[in-house]
């Protein structure tokens, strides 16, 4: 017999059991489910985001029709190690994938413009959505971020990473960066969902961010990516540690690389419900 939904907020239900009870429809959000066990569930249809497991076991499972997307270390499927295979199919895929964590500067310098290509690939087949109607471009598909919303996550990465991380400004933000949603709130770093700024408006943001980028790279030396950058006080993100200036530049390249995936997957999804047809072909 149905009954009235109840919430929980800020409860300790450790070591509680729930047994032969519907929970479908449930929101778990903020929760800690560590040394939970689920047996005999039914998880179709689950949604499961910005998640970190370490340590777990699914066993005798039935897995079809799911889609994973995230990073996997040390993953491992019917006793085989599926990260190197992901990775392997990946770079044939996208040849530029493999160069994504070069360990000398003219890797990087080598690698940056290819990004920078494909995200003007990316950009002109946002723009035929555009032309449609520009609120496609304000739209997330499946509760994921708007294009628009991707580019402006990018400026603050980039803000974070580069002009925070390694440059040192300790408070590098536009009013329009977009902080990753689980992110706290942190005293001066913007994170405004509700602003509705113009696709030229946040490509002009990121023409500057990569240009920095590009700048950057170009005096890169194998020396310089061993140093370690300044610990930066003040609210904001990076948290003041030291890092070698070659692990916020990897950081950004991730970033780049994996949100245009994103975003290329969202804008066909788009096109394709509105009958429009995008050139998908990509830089070599």
């Amino acid at each position: 017999m149905p009954v009235m939904a109840i919430e929980h907020r800020d409860e300790d239900l450790s070591g509680s059991r729930f047994e032969g009870v519907d929970l479908s429809g449930t929101r778990l959000e903020r929760v800690r489910l560590k040394d939970v066990a689920i047996e005999r569930a039914n998880l179709s249809g689950a949604r499961v985001r910005s998640i970190y497991w370490d340590g777990g076991r699914i066993r005798g499972i039935e897995m079809r029709d799911v889609e994973i997307t995230g990073e996997l270390d040390n993953v491992t499927i019917n006793g085989v190690e599926v990260g190197p295979l992901i990775d392997a199919e990946l770079a044939r895929r996208h040849p530029e994938y493999g160069l994504l964590r070069p360990t000398i500067a003219a890797g990087f310098r080598e690698i940056w413009p290819v990004v920078e290509a494909l995200w003007d690939g990316t950009v002109a087949r946002a723009r035929t959505l555009e032309a449609r109607d520009p609120e496609l471009l304000h739209e997330g598909v499946d509760g994921e971020w708007s294009f628009v919303e991707t580019l402006r996550h990018l400026v603050f990465a980039t803000d974070a990473w580069v002009r925070r991380g390694i440059l040192g400004d300790p408070s590098p933000w536009d009013p329009l960066d977009l902080p990753w949603d689980e992110m706290p709130d942190t005293p001066g770093v913007p994170r405004d969902r509700s602003v509705r700024p113009t696709l030229d408006d946040v490509l002009a943001l990121r023409a500057d961010r990569m240009a920095g980028v590009r700048a950057l790279i170009a005096h890169l030396t194998d020396e310089r990516l061993a140093e370690l950058t300044a610990p930066v006080e003040g609210p904001g993100w990076p948290p003041p540690h030291a890092f070698p200036v070659a692990e916020p530049l990897h950081v950004v390249l991730n970033e780049e690389w994996w949100h245009r995936q994103y975003a290329e997957r969202d804008l066909t999804a788009l096109a394709a419900r509105e009958g429009i047809a995008l050139d998908m072909k990509e830089p070599r």
